[in-house]
This record gives C-alpha cells, sequence and structure tokens, in this order.
C-alpha cells in the first residue's frame, strides 16, 4: 500500500538509460511510483523494479495513452502524475503541486527546464495548425506563434493543454474523464487532456514555481524517420477531425469560447472548487465548454 499521497505513473518503451541516469538519482520517499512498460526489448522492466517501481509488463508496444491507462487503473492515491523517463523529479515539490491541484480544481505541470536552466514551453495555446507548422519553423499567413507559446508568469497560469511529458492532478479527475485518450497511440493524446479538461470545468496550468528538468528526446526531431512521422501525421488527422475549426486561424476568439481556451494574460483565481480566470473580457476562459465532435 501507498505511503504518500502521489502516485506518479512512468510509460517506458526502451528507456533503460534514461531510468539509470535520471530514476537511480531520485528518493521518491514513499511515492508510489507505477511503470508500464511497452514490451520494451532492453532492460527496462527489470531496472525500473530495481529503482522501487511496481512494473506493469505490458504484452507489446500498447502506445503512450493505453499505457498511462494500464497504470492509471492500479493508482490508489488521492494524486497521479504522469512523468516521462526523461524527467527529473523533484519530490520535494509535490506537496507544493497538490496544494495548487486543488486550490484551483486543475491538472498542472511544474515549469519544465533545460538541463542549463533554460525554460522549455510545456504549457501551449490552442494548437491551430498554422501556429504548430510555425513552431516547427513553417511560417504561413495567419500564424500567431506568441499565443501558442503563451508567457508563464511567475504565478500558476492557464494554458490550453500540457506537453505529457508531465501531467498530475487528482486521480478522480483522470477517472472521470476516461483517462488517457485511447485512439491516439503516441502525439496528440496530451492536447485532448488538455481541452478536455477545460470542457469538464478543470483547470490546466503551468506552475511555474516548482522546476523540473526534461530531456525532451522527441522521436520526430534529428534525422528523418517514416514510422515517428506516420504516426504524428494519423494522430493529427485523428485530432483535426474532432476539431476542426483549429484548422484554420478564422475567428480565433470564437474558436476560443467554444473551446475554453486559457487567454495567456489572464491570471486565475485561487478556489477550492474551480478555477475563475480574471483577465480583460474578450480574453477570459468561458465557464464551460462545448468540444467539437466529428
Amino acid at each position: 500500500m501507498p505511503t504518500h499521497d502521489w502516485t506518479l505513473i512512468t510509460v517506458t518503451y526502451n528507456s533503460e538509460a534514461e531510468l539509470r541516469e535520471l530514476w537511480s538519482r531520485v528518493d521518491l520517499g514513499g511515492v508510489d511510483w507505477i511503470v508500464a512498460d511497452n514490451a520494451s526489448q532492453d532492460d527496462s522492466a527489470r531496472v525500473a523494479e530495481s529503482l522501487g517501481a511496481r512494473v506493469v509488463r505490458l504484452e507489446g508496444n500498447l502506445g503512450f495513452s493505453r499505457a498511462n491507462n494500464a497504470a492509471l487503473a492500479l493508482a490508489e492515491t488521492p494524486y497521479v502524475g504522469f512523468v516521462n523517463p526523461d524527467v527529473l523529479v523533484r519530490p520535494e515539490t509535490l506537496r507544493h503541486l497538490a496544494g495548487t491541484i486543488d486550490d484551483f480544481r486543475a491538472i498542472v505541470a511544474p515549469q519544465l527546464v533545460n538541463a542549463d536552466g533554460s525554460d522549455q514551453p510545456n504549457g501551449r495555446g490552442l494548437p491551430f495548425l498554422v501556429d504548430k507548422l510555425a513552431n516547427r519553423g513553417l511560417v504561413l499567413p495567419g500564424s500567431r506563434l506568441e499565443r501558442y507559446l503563451p508567457e508563464i508568469r511567475e504565478q500558476p497560469t492557464p494554458v490550453d493543454w500540457l506537453m505529457g511529458a508531465v501531467v498530475a492532478g487528482r486521480r478522480e479527475d483522470f477517472l472521470g474523464a476516461g483517462g488517457w485518450d485511447e485512439r491516439f497511440f503516441l502525439y496528440y493524446e496530451d492536447h485532448v487532456m488538455g481541452l478536455a479538461a477545460w470542457e469538464r470545468g478543470v483547470a490546466v496550468l503551468v506552475d511555474p514555481q516548482v522546476r523540473w528538468v526534461h530531456g525532451w528526446a522527441r522521436e520526430t526531431s534529428g534525422g528523418f524517420r517514416f514510422a515517428p512521422w506516420r504516426r504524428e501525421l494519423a494522430s493529427a488527422v485523428r485530432f483535426y477531425r474532432r476539431y476542426p475549426s483549429l484548422l484554420l486561424p478564422v475567428g480565433r476568439a470564437g474558436v476560443a469560447r467554444r473551446l475554453g481556451a486559457a487567454a495567456p494574460r489572464d491570471r486565475p483565481r485561487r478556489t477550492t472548487r474551480s478555477v475563475e480566470v480574471v483577465g480583460s473580457p474578450r480574453d477570459r476562459a468561458p465557464q464551460a465548454v462545448q468540444a467539437e465532435r466529428e
């Protein structure tokens, strides 16, 4: 039985090196750590067990969402954090994150940083296709990269979605959402998690008072490999079929109102029941969200 209020869930796939380098340096001190291993061909599962994890050995590479959900079904603690193997966890900050989760009724991420301490943009704005392309270096008319990469201030800052490297919240909120969307093998499942949270009245925040180092080894970066790009394109098609208004940067304000956009210049008001976003009227986040469907 866990002796802490937190469970950390990590999905591994040939992640032995990251586990040895990063998780061997962490004293979880009673935090329940569940590793869902997607049939790694290296010693990921064995190394995780040697470091104190409960390991779920999956029968194949089931993808990020299904693996996370398999581990989530075993969690018993009030708070759950989904943490990639290339993240250096700071367990002493978990109590602070729990306070942010409860104060704002939110799913939360720490500010992720590079090894040199520089910030990573792990809190994102609405994923209009032109903005995502601009973030990859292809700037097209209508793109607003400053909206897609909002400034994270000194206090918990509302964003539309969080990079899946670290996503934390109350277990009941993740279970109430049905966990991660298993229609997404990899990529875009974190977009859906954020937009669906706003739909349910759960805020999505980056808390810059907590900073964790993230290695950020994206499959589609570096040299071209067909398989990762095929997976990303398949997920992109599925995502934009669900949210077609994000295909074109037309009527951004109206789209934001329908999808529960978190205005980057607004600040959340602390509450034990919900998040109220305070700011200019045209930028404020609505109280309810009607997500688009096919």
